[in-house]
């Protein structure tokens, strides 16, 4: 085991593809020269050279059709979107091209194609710079979409993605790009479509992913000195999802809260709710319980943006209700 931080990850994984596989290139704004927005490129002009090292100009929607026309011919293209809120400039590309070339193509174009980069707010950026856009993409067949939480999941899911002939949407978080975690040494591949048990727990289901997967912890740590045991499960893959995982735990512990930092309508924590209630009803001793961001655009404010996002005491919350404990 290596200590890395989450760029450190990513910088890897796409060295490590791009080393396996030459048909294989990065292409976004500032990816190159730059060493990335947040510097997740870092180095990787050096090694890989300005024929697999693009930078871009500031296009998202032109970009990604390019990677998309790449991935048609044979390439393999990773698109970094500076931030998602830019990637929705993109959409038609993703939802409209990327997503359907294998269906309307009669099997003939698969589209190995990962479009990655930071989702959800940051800090203190606004309105248009602070959206989790997760149900977006979830919303589409045709892609997998993947949002992760550690280093060692970063790596091993991005790639997967990589070595997948499908689309797959890659999200991140600008606030996570410096934590820090173990990741294996040699090959660390995770499997697309599979979760993880980040806390096993008994009393208490709570289902989150990305930056939300700590908001989860800690709320469990405060809840374990209230003598309620929470088992944390991160999805990590939102499309496909590891609805078996979910029930499993559900089962155990016949409570469930889901947290998402995006708005609480038609959300993928309503996704979820809806799977459970269809498949453990039985099993439930209290209604599902969803917490999301304010349904809000996010202000500018820092103590306003507070009030907008999931927090820890928001969860303890919420898990007290199901417990019936208030």
């Amino acid at each position: 085991m290596r200590e890395l931080s989450l760029r450190e990850a990513l910088n890897e994984a796409m060295c490590e593809e791009m080393e396996r596989d030459d048909a294989i290139f990065l292409l976004g704004e500032e990816v190159a020269e730059y060493d990335g927005a947040y510097k997740v490129s870092k180095g990787m002009l050096d090694k890989f050279g300005p024929d697999r090292v693009v930078d871009s100009p500031i296009t998202e929607a032109g970009f990604a059709g390019l990677g998309v026309g790449a991935a048609m011919v044979g390439l393999r293209p990773i698109i970094e979107m500076m931030t998602w809120n830019f990637g929705i400039l993109a959409l038609d590309q993703i939802v409209n091209h990327a997503a359907k070339w294998l269906y309307m193509s009669g099997g003939i174009y698969n589209i190995p194609i990962v479009f990655r980069g930071p989702g959800g707010s940051a800090h203190m950026l606004g309105a248009q710079h602070s959206q989790a856009l997760d149900t977006y993409f979830v919303h589409c067949p045709g892609m997998k979409v993947v949002s992760v939480s550690t280093p060692a999941d970063a790596k091993g899911l991005l790639k997967s993605a990589i070595r997948d002939d499908n689309p797959t949407i890659f999200i991140e978080s600008e606030m996570m790009y410096s934590w820090t975690g173990e990741v294996p040494d040699g090959e660390h591949v995770i499997p697309l479509g599979v979760g993880d048990i980040k806390r096993v727990g008994s009393d208490v289901t709570i289902v989150a992913w990305n930056k939300m997967v700590k908001v989860a912890l800690d709320a469990a740590d405060i809840l374990s000195g209230m003598g309620v045991e929470a088992e944390v499960i991160d999805p990590r893959t939102l499309r496909p999802l590891d609805e078996e995982m979910i029930i499993r735990s559900v089962k155990k512990t016949n409570r469930i809260v889901v947290l998402q930092e995006g708005w609480t309508y038609c959300g993928v924590a309503a996704e979820i709710a809806t799977r459970v209630q269809a498949e453990a009803f039985d099993w439930l001793d209290a209604p599902v319980e969803r917490v999301t961001s304010i349904d809000v655009p996010m202000p500018y404010a820092e103590n306003l943006e507070d009030e907008v996002i999931p927090s820890p005491d928001k969860v303890v919350k919420a898990v007290r209700r199901v417990c019936y404990m208030d």
